[in-house]
């Protein structure tokens, strides 16, 4: 299910006759006009409504005889919310594909050598930087601001700024001139 069709059902789920027509259709397939009688509104509205709750695939009509039957369409109801709100996990795993590559292409345009070229402006691409620079540093270690400096001058002579920015972005905390890796960062 795609991202208009998910918006399409929960703008369809919003909507209290809709709601009582789909509890009215749970105990099994029912035409226009008994559902009319059962929740007390004209035929158009009931048709109306079904027109709708049909266009989101919650209930699909097949003509018998001479009425058309709406019934539940299970496989939607019975589907988890997470997996309607948050979508395939095959899409998901593309998605943090193209979120790698992105990452590595920024790395290997702005890292030459092992050296940082330029700091970059674009606080996306930074914090890129960030979180790579981040790993030559241990967790649970403490460094006095001369070792960071050291560390991190092998990447850029503007050091200063990326100790600066590493604590700006939360990746660093820092407390009477020691720095250490947050716990909460993946860096």
């Amino acid at each position: 299910m795609n991202e208009i069709q998910t918006v399409q059902l929960f703008k369809c789920l919003a909507d209290a006759t809709r709601l009582q027509l789909l509890s009215a259709l749970g105990d099994g397939p029912k035409y226009v006009e008994l559902l009319s009688q059962l929740l007390d509104r004209s035929p158009s509205t009931v048709s109306f409504h079904l027109k709708k709750l049909e266009e989101a695939g919650l209930v699909e009509a097949k003509k018998e005889q001479y009425y058309t039957m709406y019934r539940l369409n299970r496989s939607l109801l019975d589907a988890p919310i997470g997996r309607l709100v948050l979508g395939d996990p095959k899409k998901l795993d593309a998605q943090a594909v193209k979120e790698q590559q992105y990452r590595e292409s920024v790395l290997k345009n702005l890292f030459e050598y092992g050296k940082l070229k330029n700091i970059p402006v674009q606080r996306k691409k930074r914090r890129i930087v960030l979180e790579k620079l981040a790993e030559s540093f241990e967790k649970g270690v403490r460094y006095p601001e001369k070792q960071v400096n050291l560390i991190l001058a092998d990447f850029h002579d503007d050091f200063c700024t990326l100790r600066r920015e590493m604590v700006a972005e939360g990746i660093m905390a820092r407390e009477k001139g020691e720095y250490w890796l947050r716990e909460d960062t993946d860096a």
